[in-house]
């Protein structure tokens, strides 16, 4: 590659994974830095839109008619036929093969661990070039197979329900790391190629690790990928970002993406809601709830999805379901409520309520108007339910990590 375009490479790169301070967030977040290249010099084309596939093969010295064509053959065989060599690549000359593979490489995250649930649920540990861990997750259902993607390594909104809140954030996923979560979910599914018609994967959920809203630019790249029709071509209406409530970004998410959205509400008062989601600190309820009744696109046939995990003797009581009713006609919402039963962890604070207690709240809600199913618990046995995404090394006890130090002390003194 020419040096004019390695640097622009480069550049692009150490901006894509990092975490950038966020319209209306007095705070701002961290800057980790992310790796420029890999450490091999080759630059990975998935995560690349069109034209900078295009402008990257041009810097590498194609010429720009070739670099176009190339361009448009390479897209295809990545998204619509999942090639991960470019051998594979029938219409691209044998001659040009070698040339390619010494300046690119089609990347997927390397899997450390893969797991398969009693339910079917599947569950991968992922790791980066960089060396950070990061899970996604597969749902399986009679209907539907939904794909749990992670936008984040870790998470900085600590939660105190959840399990990967409690992970430090590390830094933003690059949008070729979110996408290519989707083309190891194909590749494992035996998704190949691409067809609208019989697909396992059929729905995609910005619910893994880390707050979406808070790597906009790269969940909104890796978003347009996935649902370009001549890439993986899956509908707007079949995939759901998932937001703790960063009200400034909402809109702007509605506009960009268009796609479903969810957001964790989990509380109807300040007190409960500060405690168990800090954000609200920040953003409060009614702020958060007028952002969601501007929310482009909003609809009774779109309908958007409140998030409200149960937490015994905390959040789940009658009165609890009635202020929660009260509020979404309040703001005139076009509304879903999901009631997720806590998903318990080592450590945590909570307990789940009980069944006759998630019932009556289920009740309450749906003779409110408004669809209140529970969500079946997913992957339990696992580790890879609602809230308990968390990378193995970061589930290691101090003890744990105090066994493992010494061990190497002792190996070291002998």
């Amino acid at each position: 590659m020419e040096k004019g375009g390695r640097i622009r490479y480069v550049r692009a790169m150490q901006t894509a994974a990092n975490l950038m301070p966020i319209p209306g967030h007095v705070d701002p977040v961290p800057v980790p830095r992310a790796p420029s290249l890999r450490p091999d010099g080759r630059i990975d084309l998935i995560g690349l839109p069109k034209d900078a596939l295009r402008e990257t093969l041009a810097d590498a010295g194609l010429e720009p008619k070739q670099a176009k064509l190339r361009a448009k053959q390479i897209w295809h065989w990545l998204y619509n036929r999942g090639a991960t060599e470019f051998a594979q690549m029938t219409d691209i000359s044998k001659a040009q093969h070698p040339w390619l593979a010494e300046r690119f490489v089609i990347g997927r995250p390397e899997v450390v661990e893969a797991q398969v649930s009693t339910d079917g649920t599947r569950k991968w540990l992922l790791r980066s070039p960089d060396g950070h861990d990061y899970e996604m997750v597969f749902i399986p259902d009679a209907d539907r197979g939904t794909l749990c993607v992670s936008s984040q390594v870790g998470c900085t909104l600590n939660c105190t329900f959840c399990h990967t809140g409690t992970m430090r954030l590390v830094r933003n996923l690059t949008p070729g790391e979110i996408v290519g979560q989707v083309m190891l979910a194909r590749d494992g599914l035996g998704e190949w190629p691409s067809q609208p018609e019989g697909r396992l994967l059929t729905n995609i959920v910005m619910m893994g690790m880390g707050e979406p809203l808070y790597n906009f630019d790269h969940v909104r790249d890796a978003l347009k990928l996935v649902m370009d029709g001549d890439g993986l071509a899956l509908s707007r209406r079949r995939i759901t970002l998932s937001t703790s409530g960063v009200v400034p970004m909402m809109a702007r998410a509605g506009e960009e993406i268009g796609v479903n959205l969810a957001v964790s509400l989990h509380a109807v008062t300040k007190e409960v809601r500060d405690e168990i989601v800090p954000l609200n600190r920040k953003y409060g309820i009614d702020e958060l709830l007028q952002a969601c009744a501007d929310y482009p696109g909003a609809n009774n046939a779109r309908r958007i999805t409140f998030e409200y995990v149960m937490l015994k003797d905390k959040n789940d009581s009658d009165a609890d379901a009635h202020e929660l009713v009260r509020l979404l006609r309040h703001y005139r919402l076009p509304a879903k409520v999901n009631l997720i039963p806590f998903n318990p962890w080592p450590g945590a604070a909570y307990e789940c309520s009980t069944p006759e207690r998630i019932a009556s709240f289920s009740r309450i809600v749906f003779e409110g108007g408004i669809s209140a199913p529970v969500r079946r618990p997913r992957g339990r046995d696992i580790d890879a339910a609602c809230g308990q995404l968390k990378t193995a090394a970061e589930k290691k006890s101090r003890a744990e990590r105090d066994r493992e130090a010494a061990a190497a002390e002792a190996v070291a003194a002998a």
